[in-house]
């Protein structure tokens, strides 16, 4: 991580879901080329979405759902082209994780980009199942305890 300040903040006003929703289509649809009818759904409205800022830059973004009793499910975790390798994604689901087990979620699942799961292994979470696809990318289910 730089030496530069670090805010994650969860996007309780429509200025920072903006703010994710502006990181997230620069990195899923310009980026990635993902179908922006895909990108945004029906779980944007229900979800806890987080934003990281240098300074007030918005550089990157995640959300959380609860997917079953118990379970969260974390979507949607991008960080600009520009400022990865500094920290950022870390940052993002340690504030993630925070808020997880503070509403009693005592698992996380996701679903990784093969090219990311590596990250998510150092974080605790464990690969399960083959590899699919999600919007044309491979994926991998991960899953994490928070117990």
């Amino acid at each position: 991580m730089t030496d530069r300040p670090l805010e994650v903040r969860i996007a309780d006003a429509d200025r920072e879901r903006e703010d994710a929703f502006a990181v997230r289509r620069e990195v899923f649809v310009a980026e990635q080329g993902v179908d922006e009818e895909l990108e945004y759904d029906d779980h944007d409205e229900t979800a806890t979405h987080f934003v990281a800022y240098d300074r007030a830059e918005p550089i990157g973004a995640a959300r959380l759902r609860e997917y079953e009793d118990g379970v969260g499910k974390v979507e949607r975790v991008a960080v600009l082209e520009s400022h990865r390798d500094e920290g950022v994604g870390r940052a993002l689901m340690d504030a993630l994780e925070r808020r997880a087990a503070d509403e009693g979620l005592t698992t996380l699942k996701l679903h990784s980009q093969t090219r990311a799961a590596d990250f998510y292994r150092e974080l605790g979470y464990e690969r399960r199942g083959s590899v699919f696809e999600e919007a044309g990318i491979p994926h991998v289910e991960m899953r994490k305890s928070l117990a």
